[in-house]
């Protein structure tokens, strides 16, 4: 007895209309994208179209696709106009256009300081909404690749080595040619002296300009691990008064002047820096990028982002992007790698608590922690860890620093792993920080999708 098959029919297939009414459902992402950006002011970005000129394509329209294109992974300019030809979320949202990758790339780089302001406003939506409460917020960061090639970084003491050599080599050349005018030896054929010395002295240029840079970098650095030493210094002599003895322990060592010899300059993307990578011992080209995420509804209230290796000077920033229009949160939770007295008291003096660990978290529970004894109450006059010790072991302080590795970390993997954003498609500061604003909205937006349809929103 044979087996009968179903069997698949590719010519009919191929002719099957398709209504993107009854494909895509009514709760569908790409509706809720379309839907939102309905909603938003465009008027700073139309303000900036030109009166005359071609048809141009709709704001609304690069601006869902861009949304959506990121909420759903896709983050290529080239990948997002395929899908609007091939997948039909995207040709719901692209309204039956078909933007080609130079449009859409170009939309996106030029529009990039405006998108702060629509992430406001959507912000603003999902607090009417219901959906948004800025009460306690997590903050944290991650190390994002740079579009910059590991290749094309130069250390601080390659390129002093590569001054020198180019020097001598711009010399050599001007001998070359001053023997040659004199007929003293023939010159390869093809060989012009003046575009060669003009070669080398384009790249010494250049070269100077790296080690400028570095140079202030270092400068930076300098000052603020100086600050840092001093402010150690300070504690360490303040405990040994207070217990009235001599400082125990091995003494900070002082931070050196100028650039270090591995400092390293990038020429793909300048910006960019060297930094240890988040899964393996290595390092490669990144930015340091920063949320601040509140701990009821796991929406991302404010971004940062900066190409500083350690998060201690994040925690400002990051503060002072949040919007006023949302409203003040009411504390801050944050891991140990932003504790500082610098950072505790830029919280308060925000109106935010902060919530920072002081240490590493322990693998196990103290006895105390077991019965719920509180650590005896600092004195007045206590250091900035005791206290934040002390506020941290209450119930309040437990439950606020416990949400923070349920909210925020988890925010950081939806982003990385999730929707796949793992590096960016820009090169600069600025440029890099807009497109981090983007992914955040993005990210906003499946989330409220979410929070929407678990309230019957829409």
């Amino acid at each position: 007895m044979t087996k009968k098959f179903k069997r698949p029919d590719y010519t009919a297939t191929a002719n099957t209309q398709i209504s993107l009414g009854e494909a895509i459902p009514a709760n569908h992402l790409a509706r809720f994208v379309v839907d939102i950006v309905a909603q938003l002011d465009l008027t700073a970005i139309y303000a900036r179209y030109a009166v005359t000129g071609g048809e141009a394509i709709a704001p609304e329209a690069l601006l869902a696709l861009l949304f959506y294109g990121y909420a759903t992974g896709k983050f290529s300019s080239r990948k997002i106009e395929k899908a609007t030809y091939e997948d039909l979320g995207f040709r719901f949202v692209a309204g039956g256009l078909h933007p080609d990758h130079d449009t859409i790339a170009h939309f996106r780089k030029t529009f990039l300081p405006e998108l702060q302001g629509l992430f406001v406003q959507i912000l603003l939506m999902a607090q009417l909404a219901g959906v948004l409460k800025v009460g306690n917020l997590s903050l944290d960061g991650s190390k994002i690749h740079a579009d910059a090639s590991k290749s094309k970084a130069v250390s601080y003491r390659r390129l002093k080595e590569l001054e020198i050599a180019l020097r001598e080599e711009v010399v050599r050349l001007f001998e070359l040619g001053e023997r040659a005018d004199q007929g003293e030896v023939r010159l390869p054929e093809g060989l012009v002296i003046a575009d060669e010395i003009a070669f080398r002295k384009e790249r010494l240029e250049n070269l100077a300009q790296a080690k400028a840079v570095l140079e202030a970098r270092a400068k930076e650095q300098y000052e603020a691990e100086k600050a840092e030493y001093e402010a150690k210094i300070r504690q360490r002599d303040e405990k040994a008064r207070k217990r009235n003895h001599k400082p125990r322990g091995r003494k900070p060592k002082p931070p050196e002047e100028g650039p270090n010899e591995k400092d390293q300059y990038n020429f793909t993307d300048p910006d960019s820096r060297i930094m240890k990578n988040s899964t393996n011992a290595g390092y490669d080209q990144h930015y340091n990028a920063q949320v601040a995420v509140t701990q009821d509804s796991m929406l991302i209230v404010a971004t940062s982002l900066s190409n500083h290796p350690n998060d201690k000077q994040e925690a400002e920033p990051t503060l002072d992007a949040l919007p006023p229009a949302v409203g003040r949160p009411d504390s801050v939770a944050m891991d140990n790698g932003y504790f500082s007295a610098k950072n505790i008291e830029a919280s308060e003096q925000r109106g935010i608590k902060p919530y920072i660990a002081t240490g590493r978290e322990a693998h196990y529970k103290r006895v105390d922690d077991l019965l719920g004894q509180l650590p005896q109450e600092p004195p007045a006059d206590a250091s900035p860890k005791e206290k934040m010790a002390y506020q941290l072991a209450t119930a309040i302080g437990k439950e606020i620093y416990r949400l923070r590795k349920c909210t925020v970390e988890p925010v950081i993997g939806i982003i990385k792993e999730i929707l796949g954003f793992r590096q960016f498609s820009l090169r600069g500061l600025l440029a890099v920080a807009g497109e981090w604003c983007l992914v955040c909205l993005a990210f906003n937006l499946k989330r409220m999708h979410t929070l929407y349809m678990a309230h019957d929103l829409f």
